[in-house]
């Protein structure tokens, strides 16, 4: 999971327990709270515990203040994403439940950074954590959308952070001599191999069997280079596994879904 997959989507409040389900047993549509902003990380940056939602503006003129809600109360309900109605959920009790205090937990994305010798590497673009645990992987760093298109980003461990000076994110040296990945450059490299690597097998294949060999190769070339997923699909999957088997619907019953990653 990666916190860019969950940034900027709406999320719901989904209803209590006991008013999930109407009386003709029908599931009741979730209340839309706010879109996601940014992830919220422990001080040493080891773990996500949850997110800052920003909530809808008031007349659409006066603007709210975010609001923290923990990672843990994160569920898929009804085909969105939605937060248990709880009080512990939220802001300072939510903090108090996870032991944490949130003045200072760190938003690690969005920040400069430098090597502990002070060479500047660009900003912190994203992180990878695990959807339950909230445990981070690697922060992706970047010099630029541009430099991000072309050559991609440095997955940098979550063992190699240091620590926090001046609004930066200090970094082992190490760090310096990691090697982008994932940008537009490799991709094409990626896929001109895998291209030239199936030409030349088609090749062969065409002089053993014929053309309809070779058409076979091809598709089989487009079904893996089109295997892709959206970020909304592997986000719900994930809080999918974590939450455990979604509750039965009532025969008979409807809903619509809600919501989108736009």
């Amino acid at each position: 999971m990666r916190t860019k997959d969950i940034q900027g989507i709406k999320l719901y409040r989904m209803p209590a327990a006991d008013r999930r389900t109407r009386k003709d047993g029908t599931p009741r549509e979730p209340k839309k709270l706010g879109r996601v902003h940014f992830p919220v990380f422990t001080p040493d940056g080891r773990r996500v515990v949850g997110f800052m939602v920003t909530p809808p503006d008031i007349v659409g003129v006066v603007k709210q203040a975010d609001r923290f809600v923990a990672l843990d109360c994160l569920k898929v309900y009804e085909g969105v994403f939605a937060v248990e109605d709880r009080r512990d959920a939220f802001d300072a009790p939510a903090a108090k439940r996870l032991g944490i205090d949130l003045d200072a937990c760190i938003i690690w994305v969005g920040m400069d950074v430098k090597t502990c010798s002070g060479k500047a590497l660009g900003y912190c673009a994203d992180a990878s954590f695990d959807a339950k645990t909230g445990r981070v992987k690697s922060f992706s760093i970047t010099t630029g959308s541009a430099a991000t298109a072309l050559l991609g980003t440095v997955e940098m461990p979550a063992s190699a952070l240091d620590g926090y000076a001046e609004a930066t994110m200090v970094v082992d040296d190490a760090v310096e001599y990691l090697e982008p990945s994932g940008g537009a450059a490799a991709k094409a490299a990626e896929t001109t191999a895998k291209i030239g690597a199936k030409v030349s097998e088609g090749a062969r294949v065409l002089d053993e069997k014929g053309s309809a060999a070779v058409e076979k190769g091809t598709r089989a070339l487009g079904k893996q280079l089109g295997r892709t997923r959206g970020m909304f699909g592997a986000f719900k999957d994930e809080f999918k596994k974590a939450a455990g088997p979604a509750p039965k619907k009532a025969a008979g019953s409807t809903s619509k879904k809600k919501g989108s990653t736009t």
